[in-house]
């Protein structure tokens, strides 16, 4: 495939071949509320496509929209592709500011705070 624009994994598993292309920036993402335990403050959305794999790990990108929620994370290379938020480390305090171009390493079972001031859109690994 050479657009981003099909309906998900089709029996192949894989949204785009080896050799093709997705406009992770244009992909059309469902968005859904965050859930009550996980909302900080204000009315943040969550969208999710899982593009594939690559190299064992599954590929995907993910979208949160204005707001503050917590969550527990998984093992994770991301790159941001639009937007901007802080990522809050509950056990140590430290605090991560990521926009356009960071690359970022979460670790399993890192509990975490997103506060999104702008639409954030990552490309995910895991």
């Amino acid at each position: 495939m050479s657009e981003g624009n099909s309906a998900g994994p089709g029996p192949a598993g894989d949204r785009f071949a080896a050799t093709g292309r997705v406009d992770a920036l244009a992909l059309p993402l469902d968005h859904e509320e965050v859930a009550d335990a996980q909302r900080v403050s204000g009315t943040p959305r969550t969208g999710l496509s899982e593009l594939g794999s690559f190299g064992g790990s599954e590929v995907g990108v993910w979208e949160m929209t204005p707001g503050t929620m917590s969550d527990v994370e998984s093992d994770e290379l991301f790159v941001v592709i639009a937007g901007r938020a802080t990522v809050e480390f509950v056990a140590t305090g430290d605090i991560l500011e990521i926009g356009p171009g960071d690359v970022v390493r979460l670790t399993a079972g890192d509990e975490t705070v997103w506060t999104v001031t702008e639409t954030l859109r990552k490309v995910w690994l895991a």
